[in-house]
């Protein structure tokens, strides 16, 4: 395993063997068992995949589906519940850290804000640009939440969209850490998407097989590749997953984004809008949870060469 897959913390809280199996290692949890039906969910993917955007139209459609959310923006632009929030900045919780001086005067009706299906927006924020560790931010939102009891309410799903690739070990916190039991991978068809997914791939195995979470599938928002589907079916299958949905590519996703909504806030007729309504329906109803086995970069090469990707 490459060095820079190596895990950052040893304990396993929040798994489910129920959902995912036997337990390879030792693990303790950070809820009570009254909530193991809370399934918590981490988005990863390589930067400006449309990860996020994935992740918030998700979210709409669970929660237009009848499912109560909470979604932990673990990134430092602060960007991961904009379109739920119809363009509101929603207060980071460093942010309002920094500002009350002391992390005990935090309330929680400082750092939620609802957004469209009544989902709970949290942005957990980072320190200024150039300054200390952005993966700090993910670590003090997630326990100032734990503390504050943000996850004692009647909570169906609480997403995780996390920056970049899993590399960094204040950004793999809620894998590391046993909060996400579920990994979501978005990715498309160009190489440097399943180069990241494929790197994510190992640091999710990293946490696996310590017994932490499993990865649920990947998502294709596709950019149009040739056979793009084909490609990433053949992917997912060589590294232990699946092809979980294949998000076509539609401007309207641009218009609603424009409008800063969501596609289904923005029009629920589009046929986009049932995209997402389907994978929500697919994240909901997924019973396969896998040790994903990553490839080497040859074989990545090689497979994309099969599909007439790489010359």
């Amino acid at each position: 395993m490459p060095p820079e897959t190596e895990a950052y913390g040893s304990c396993a809280p929040g798994y489910d063997p129920a959902r995912f199996g036997s337990v390879l290692g030792s693990q303790s949890k950070h809820f009570s068992e009254e909530d193991n039906d809370m399934r918590q969910v981490a988005f990863y993917g390589k930067g400006g995949i449309g990860k996020s955007t994935t992740q918030q139209n998700t979210a709409a459609a669970l929660a237009a589906q009848g499912n109560q959310i909470m979604i932990v923006g673990c990134d430092p632009k602060a960007d991961s519940t904009r379109l739920l929030l119809r363009g509101h900045r929603q207060t980071t919780v460093l942010d309002t850290i920094r500002d009350l001086g002391d992390a005990d005067k935090v309330t929680l009706d400082k750092v939620i804000s609802k957004g469209y299906g009544e989902i709970k927006c949290v942005e957990s924020g980072g320190p200024e640009p150039g300054v200390g560790c952005g993966g700090r931010g993910v670590i003090t939102a997630i326990q100032t939440l734990e503390r504050l009891g943000a996850y004692e309410d009647d909570l169906d799903y609480v997403f995780y969209d996390v920056l970049g690739d899993v590399v960094c070990g204040g950004f793999a916190m809620p894998i590391r850490e046993g909060y996400a039991e579920e990994i979501y991978i978005v990715c498309s068809g160009e190489y440097m998407a399943l180069f990241a997914a494929n790197n994510i791939s190992r640091g999710v195995r990293k946490f696996a097989e310590r017994g932490y979470a499993r990865l649920g599938g990947l998502i294709c928002n596709s950019r149009m590749v040739e056979n793009e589907h084909e490609l990433v079916k053949a992917f997912a299958e060589r590294i232990n997953t699946q092809l979980i949905h294949f998000v076509p590519r539609s401007k309207d996703v641009q218009r609603a984004e424009i409008n800063k909504q969501t596609v289904i806030d923005y029009n629920a007729e589009l046929n986009q809008a049932q995209e997402y309504l389907t994978l929500a329906e697919k994240i909901d109803a997924n019973e396969m949870f896998t040790i994903p086995t990553p490839i080497s970069q040859d074989e990545l090469e090689d497979l994309m060469r099969s599909y007439g990707i790489i010359d």
